[in-house]
């Protein structure tokens, strides 16, 4: 059954209801006991943050009273919109469901088209991107500047984690160690770790301490076996190469928020091999190579393309090695992927 649509005045009083829910909830207020999805026996509204999805139903950690850092199974209300990992919720407890009521508004979302081309949030409250890349498979800086772009457009903090720094593979060392210097040199925080030997986790978990960060990056990278360095209770599944093509298999089926003894908090979500940016306009794709923004607005000519016109500060910028010629093309790789997606 589709959705029901609802009128401007519905929405309005609906959103009324779950302020009013939100506000009792932070005065620590009883409330009066509702019937909802068959439930008779509901305790009191309390905070908690969505640790999983599945559609239908949402995991939910109890953030205050008796339950606290206990997970629930929770439905959602159906005037709720949709929930994702990391979610700040208000949720009531029950047998043998609980239910959620309303949720929080977001400080930050991760967002992506989905294969309809409607804008779907991934994570909720995110505050750092972790960019994971290494010797095998292949880096590619073009993959790389995707993501950048996806999180310096959300406003979300990234930052680029190079795994497998056991492998003694020369040859991949050579071109890895280039890209490290070329992302540093524009200004990029980059750690270097290995999941297998634990080798640079100090730095890692200094780094994300109290810090809500998300893993993406190509499959084979090694992303679930960080996570499971750092925090084994995830029991996060882990792929293998496939031999000949060196790209890994996808491995994480559902969004998970995992809690850290350091104090930070780490949302795994499935796999992910290519980071659509069409629903970004030219203008917002261009702004998020950070450093193309000195020289933003400074062409000789104001609908500059920046592919051969005179007096493109972009193109002056590049022949005085103030800008790298690969994070240019990666731009136009990125308007060009735009354009054929939209067809």
């Amino acid at each position: 059954m589709s959705k029901r649509k609802l009128s401007n005045l519905q929405k309005s009083r609906i959103r009324a209801v779950q302020e009013q829910r939100l506000e009792r909830a932070k005065d620590g207020n009883s409330i009066t006991i509702h019937k909802i999805d068959n439930v008779d026996d509901l305790g009191p509204e309390i905070s908690g943050t969505v640790v999983s999805n599945f559609g239908t139903q949402v995991d939910v950690e109890a953030n205050d009273g008796d339950l606290n850092g206990k997970i629930i199974r929770c439905h959602m209300r159906s005037n709720l919109d949709p929930l994702v990992t990391g979610d700040k919720v208000i949720w009531r407890f029950g047998e043998p469901y609980g239910v959620v009521v309303a949720r929080i508004d977001r400080y930050s979302e991760l967002i992506r088209p989905d294969t309809y081309g409607k804008l779907r949030p991934v994570a909720a409250n995110v505050d750092v991107i972790a960019i994971v890349f290494s010797p095998k498979p292949t880096a590619f800086s073009n993959l790389i500047d995707r993501y950048l772009v996806a999180a310096e457009a959300q406003n979300i903090q990234p930052i680029l984690i190079l795994n497998k720094t056991d492998l003694d593979t020369e040859n991949e060392f050579s071109s890895i160690n280039q890209l490290v210097h070329d992302y540093k040199s524009i200004g990029y925080d980059v750690l270097s770790v290995s999941a297998k030997t634990a080798d640079g986790f100090e730095s890692l978990e200094d780094y994300l301490c109290n810090k809500t960060a998300i893993f993406v990056g190509q499959s084979g990278v090694g992303k679930s076996s960080l996570i499971n360095r750092l925090q084994p209770q995830a029991n996060a599944v882990v792929g293998s190469l496939s031999i000949g093509k060196e790209k890994g298999t996808h491995t994480t089926t559902v969004s998970r928020l995992f809690h850290f003894a350091h104090g930070g908090v780490l949302i795994d979500s499935p796999g992910i091999r290519e980071f659509s940016l069409t629903h970004l306009t030219q203008e917002q794709v261009i702004n998020s190579f950070i450093d193309f923004r000195p020289y933003l607005g400074r062409c000789k000519f104001r609908d500059c393309l920046h592919k051969s016109e005179p007096g493109c500060s972009l193109l002056d910028a590049i022949s005085q090695k103030k800008i790298l010629q690969s994070r240019f093309d990666n731009y136009h790789q990125i308007i060009m992927s735009q354009e054929s997606e939209r067809r």
